[in-house]
């Protein structure tokens, strides 16, 4: 009989002295089941062996999650005083290696067994002292004392769970079997699996802010997308299935694997599933505590590269296209089962620690005619994990989530029989490396499109310069100051109406993320928006097209803020498709960039590598009649040649700015019209900012 499991409370209710006394049963249950498991470890040697040696020994992980209490409080600022402070540097931050070969070769001064039992004590006092006198506000908020009780206890059931995988790689005779841990005895034939039909339908990926549960920040914001029909199998593959990849040398045909398969194959040398062993020439399996003759219809375990191998093998001799799911397919699945953790009597799976320590046959659990839609073994997806549309960092976890969005961290969805609170509900959103080893299958699908319908993986921009561009124009405004852009668009369309200029066609050069543009667009009958790198430009694209653009922005040293923008949220809500963003050079433009009714150039005499040359030639692109507005600090870049500034010198003794030299180029074709100054205030970083007092004058062609 497995630990009966407390199931993941209710944000909402209605008595603050009941959702008290849930905290507290939720907790203990928690921290009671995490210790079940590492009792099965019979010896204190076995605790600092590295079975999987990408992973920390198995002492980090018993500190790890009693640590991440008190991390966690301290950083909400809920306690002030810690507990061991070395055990909580030590134990703090895990391992999340980049590739199957990144050996961490660090020498840790680990802590005795006996050491984390009584700190694990100390924690258990702290957090339950807590949940009896904190103050309780229903439904409980994000950021709250009581949130990060429950961020802590859903961390710990993760933790349960891979914590589980690692021991299954310790020798058998490290590890002793009890009453609370009993695997399953049923073996059998496997069934055959067959191909069924699943319709499809539009979805709404993810989470509502009102949702009752906790969540993980990858959860929140919504995506809609639309499945079409396919067929799935009826069964997840079970170890006969693999069988018979195995026989037909599917380990060793390269055909097979895709390209980083084939390098982590090459690495591992590996010949079959990773808990399969030989003896004898007979397949062994082992499981949590146990080693048993391969059981042929449990599902089999791999990473996603041994599925989508498999996939491919059988893809060879199918009239269509054989893969794994979606995430959104999936979900299809999913919704046949019309119950979720917090509502069901009892689970319509092996999940929760409700039957067994370990998997079952693939055709024990049915619903609708398909079998294990949620719980047996995780489901690897075609999906890499990413935000969905208006995804917002958790700052009390900063860094769970957007380290994965990096395209090399694919879905695995529904659960393990050891999935407890948060990882069995439908909404949850768990991501591993390609290579990684989870309790985890999967189940294939029959597609007519070669085409996998995933939506790409929207990473996070790092580059500094361009990280700044995109918050000075889009982020937040700083010291009481406006957005630059906003401020200098509404200038130049107040001057434009004072002297009645056309709004034809507007060229803006040196538009960089392009703000100005996206607020002069609505005005202008076609838009030219040209920079002098093309850095910036796939950003202004992207945002132009209604996505959604993420940066990280620098706050303090190795710290950043994880940012957000799109149009609507800046309160951009027109049709945009009158900009055409392009590069360019301003001194030497196109023929094609003419007989423009309004030319901006934002900053181009200080980047420009000859801005005299751009002043003599700027004309030739304007119409008769037409304006042109310069914005300038005139700070020169310092690698023009010398011979190329023309201000911030002594001309016959005399001071020469930038200001005089615009003038003297200008006079012969232009005249001044109008002249003012902006503040432009640029972000390096949280506290620093670089202020210019932009010169904007306003040019008009001669007739």
């Amino acid at each position: 009989m497995t630990i009966k499991q407390l199931k993941t409370p209710l944000l909402t209710g209605a008595s603050v002295a009941q959702k008290r006394a849930e905290l507290k049963q939720y907790y203990a249950n928690t921290v009671h089941t995490y210790e079940s498991l590492f009792s099965l470890i019979n010896n204190d040697d076995a605790y600092y062996l590295r079975p999987e040696p990408l992973r920390h020994p198995l002492i980090f992980y018993f500190g790890h999650t009693a640590t991440f209490y008190v991390n966690k409080l301290m950083l909400g600022k809920f306690i002030d005083k810690r507990i061991n402070q070395k055990l909580e540097a030590i134990c703090a931050v895990g391992v999340d290696e980049m590739s199957w070969d990144d050996l961490n070769g660090l020498h840790y001064d680990w802590p005795k067994v006996d050491e984390i039992v009584e700190y694990r004590r100390q924690v258990f006092a702290l957090v339950n002292d807590l949940i009896d006198n904190m103050e309780i506000e229903l439904p409980i908020c994000k950021g709250s004392l009581a949130w990060v009780i429950l961020m802590g206890c859903e961390h710990e059931r993760i933790h349960l769970e891979t914590s589980s995988v690692i021991m299954r790689m310790l020798p058998v005779n490290d590890l002793t079997s009890n009453q609370e841990w009993l695997a399953c005895s049923s073996v059998g034939t496997a069934p055959d699996n067959k191909l069924l039909a699943v319709d499809g339908k539009k979805l709404t990926l993810g989470r509502s802010d009102e949702d009752k549960t906790y969540g993980w920040d990858n959860e929140y914001g919504q995506t809609k997308v639309q499945v079409e029909p396919f067929k799935a199998s009826q069964f997840l593959v079970s170890n006969a299935e693999f069988i018979g990849f195995i026989e037909a040398g599917g380990y060793q045909n390269k055909d097979y694997w895709s390209e980083e398969g084939q390098q982590w194959l090459a690495f591992k040398m590996a010949k079959m599933p990773r808990f399969w062993l030989q003896k004898n020439n007979q397949y062994f399996q082992r499981n949590l505590l146990n080693e048993m003759p391969l059981p042929l219809n449990w599902p089999v375990e791999v990473n996603y590269l041994e599925a989508k191998a498999f996939c491919n093998w059988k893809n060879s001799s199918s009239e269509h296209y054989i893969r794994m799911l979606t995430e959104a397919e999936w979900y299809c699945l999913r919704e046949m089962v019309d119950s979720d953790l917090i509502n069901w009597p009892q689970a319509p799976g092996n999940i929760n620690l409700e039957y067994f320590a370990s998997s079952s046959p693939v055709d024990q659990f049915s619903e609708n005619n398909f079998f294990d839609l949620l719980g047996n073994v995780w489901q690897w997806t075609e999906s890499a994990i990413d935000g969905f549309e208006g995804f917002q960092v958790d700052p009390l976890y900063d860094d769970f989530s957007t380290p994965t969005f990096d395209g090399q961290h694919n879905l695995i969805k529904g659960g393990s029989w050891i999935s407890t609170g948060n990882e069995a509900l439908k909404n949850s959103r768990y991501a591993f490396r390609r290579h990684f080893f989870q309790h985890a299958g999967f189940r294939y699908i029959e597609s007519v499109s070669e085409t996998i319908p995933t939506i790409p993986v929207n990473q996070y921009v790092t580059d500094k310069k361009i990280c700044t561009e995109l918050e000075a124009h889009f982020g937040e405004h700083y010291l009481g100051l406006g957005n630059y852009s906003v401020t200098l668009a509404s200038y130049v369309l107040e001057q434009l109406n004072n002297f009645s200029i056309a709004k034809g066609k507007l060229l803006d050069l040196g538009c960089s993320a392009g703000r100005c543009s996206f607020e002069l667009s609505p005005y202008f009958e076609a838009v030219d928006s040209v920079d002098f790198s093309a850095q910036s430009i796939p950003y202004s694209v992207q945002l132009q097209q209604g996505k959604t653009v993420r940066y990280a922005l620098e706050k303090e040293g190795e710290l950043v803020d994880f940012k957000e923008i799109n149009l609507n949220a800046a309160g951009l809500n027109a049709d945009y498709r009158n900009i055409h963003f392009k590069q360019g050079d301003p001194s030497n433009l196109k023929a094609s960039f003419d007989d423009y009714d309004v030319i901006i150039a934002q900053q181009v005499l200080e980047q420009n590598y000859d801005p005299l040359q751009f002043l003599r030639t700027i004309s030739g692109s304007l119409k008769e009649g037409g304006i042109l507005i310069l914005a300038s600090a005139y700070d020169f870049n310092p690698e023009i040649k010398s011979e190329k500034r023309f201000s911030g010198k002594k001309v016959n003794g005399e001071n020469f700015t930038g200001f005089d030299a615009v003038q003297q180029a200008l006079s012969a074709q232009f005249s001044l019209v109008a002249s003012d100054n902006i503040t432009k205030l640029s972000p390096d970083c949280a506290r620093k900012f670089t202020v210019t007092d932009q010169h904007i004058t306003l040019w008009k062609k001669f007739v």
